[in-house]
């Protein structure tokens, strides 16, 4: 598999909570691939939490903090990247992206909120109804999700494992309409 990729980063996209860096940590390992979380490395370059930048800068600023980290990620090759649930809010954001093959985890809400909730980690999750923001946030994203080169519907049961293998079922036919171009 990796062969067929030769080199090329895949990108995880989706909401909140629907396990990027669990399925992207698994994705690594079976590609023999390096492994980032945007997420982390924000944290580990401002020394805050997540939940801390949103608190101090906002959410403009955050946005603009990933996609500084995103634009240097992509220099780079053989990465799994588990990205933040908004960052494909911003248009640089896709262009940045589509260096590398877009994978977007779906799941039904249900899931997703049954995960995150004991989670106060998610800023965009404090102090509202979190069903109805999950919900809302989907609704708004979407549009945009629904643009990454392969779509993964997790299902109730399934294990990340799962979820990776299914990914790497997909890879090739990706590959197949993208060479054909």
């Amino acid at each position: 598999m990796s062969s067929l990729l030769q080199g090329v980063n895949l990108y995880l996209i989706g909401i909140m909570g629907v396990g990027k860096t669990t399925v992207g940590r698994l994705l690594a390992k079976e590609l023999g691939y390096g492994f980032v979380d945007t997420d982390d490395v924000i944290a580990q370059a401002t020394g805050k939490s997540i939940n801390q930048l949103f608190a101090q800068v906002g959410e403009a600023e955050f946005r603009q903090l990933e996609s500084d980290v995103l634009s240097q990620i992509c220099a780079f090759t053989k990465l799994t990247i588990a990205t933040g649930g908004g960052i494909v809010l911003r248009r640089e954001n896709w262009g940045y992206l589509h260096h590398g093959l877009i994978v977007w985890l779906d799941a039904p809400v249900d899931i997703i909120y049954n995960r995150l909730a004991e989670d106060t980690t998610r800023p965009l999750l404090q102090d509202v109804d979190p069903q109805g923001k999950l919900r809302s946030l989907l609704e708004q994203r979407t549009p945009l999700y629904s643009q990454a080169d392969l779509h993964i519907i997790e299902r109730e049961g399934d294990k990340p494992e799962d979820v990776a293998k299914r990914i790497l079922e997909g890879i090739p036919s990706i590959l197949k309409t993208q060479v054909s171009h």
